[in-house]
């Protein structure tokens, strides 16, 4: 795909993706999905112009571009929520790449974001989510594996962790604090609560634990003592809401999920939610106000004789 584009225009897309990694602390996923959405769309734009992408070209793009474009990634199939994030990758680069060449990119800020549902989260019950914890303690063969998983699911539910976050915790962040600082998506620290549970979780495990576990090393291991993999804990996950007969929703995620509806219902700011999430913007923390008017409106229907 790189003979789509000039050399210039090649080494101006690196330029723009190391700033986003550099100064906007973009995870390396961002930065992968971004470079493949906008080698994408200059890809198109080089076959819908039969020569390769040069700088000088995207200076004079217009609307009808973007237009054969985007009708392009909707006749390979393309969902509107993929084609709102490639959409979203162009406009940033061209608004990056407006600035330095000294032209503004009006066409290509002007589309309109295809609309799309977004999903809502889908979270465990109260009861449910302290059903798996106590289902993954208990079921293992190996204790300190129950001891392990339970602990891993603690912090996910306890403290809002996503699993990138629970299993990035080293030994020297043992015993656990009160207040933990985790380093979440594209670098941005923030600090949640631990609760006691799930201190006495991580130290129960710590006891059973086999292998020593040093200050630079993971906290949590694998059964050969090598990083816990998250896929082992999906896999525990799929085994526990077998087991009680909870929806195919029921992930690791759905306990991270559960952990900001739970604090929601129980009069949480939304605000404070959203720092303890690690969410950039309120509006991905708003998704939780919609499940609990889900849930309220649930038990309306089932509940008032006039419903």
């Amino acid at each position: 795909m790189s003979l789509a584009l000039s050399p210039a225009l090649r080494d101006a897309l690196e330029a723009w993706l190391a700033e986003e990694r550099a100064i906007d602390g973009a995870s390396e996923a961002t930065i992968r999905a971004y470079a493949t959405d906008l080698r994408g769309f200059l890809a198109f734009l080089a076959d819908y112009d039969g020569e390769p992408a040069a700088p000088a070209r995207l200076a004079r793009i217009e609307l009808r571009d973007l237009r054969a474009w985007m009708s392009h990634e909707r006749g390979r199939g393309l969902g509107p929520r993929s084609l709102a994030r490639a959409l979203s990758a162009v406009k940033g680069f061209f608004r990056w790449f407006g600035k330095r060449e000294g032209f503004e990119p009006t066409a290509v800020l002007s589309v309109r974001s295809p609309k799309f549902t977004r999903k809502l989260p889908r979270p465990l019950a109260e009861d449910a989510a302290r059903a798996v914890i106590a289902d993954l303690g208990d079921t293992p063969e190996v204790p300190w594996i129950a001891a392990r998983d339970a602990a891993v699911a603690t912090l996910l539910y306890g403290s809002g962790l996503r699993i990138s976050e629970a299993l990035g915790l080293r030994g020297r962040d043992t015993p656990l604090p009160d207040m933990l600082r985790i380093v979440g998506k594209g670098g941005k620290e923030r600090l949640v609560p631990v609760l006691p549970v799930a201190r006495e979780a991580v130290a129960a495990y710590l006891d059973l634990c086999p292998f020593d576990v040093v200050p630079d090393g993971p906290l949590f291991r694998g059964a050969r003592g090598r990083a816990l993999n998250p896929r082992m804990v999906t896999r525990a996950m799929e085994g526990a809401r077998a087991r009680l007969g909870l929806p195919a929703s029921a992930t690791p995620h759905a306990l991270r999920h559960s952990f900001a509806t739970h604090l929601l219902a129980a009069g949480g700011d939304l605000r404070t939610i959203q720092e303890l999430l690690g969410h950039a913007s309120l509006s991905t923390t708003q998704a939780y106000t919609a499940v609990d008017t889900a849930r309220l409106l649930d038990v309306y229907d089932a509940a008032h004789p006039k419903a």
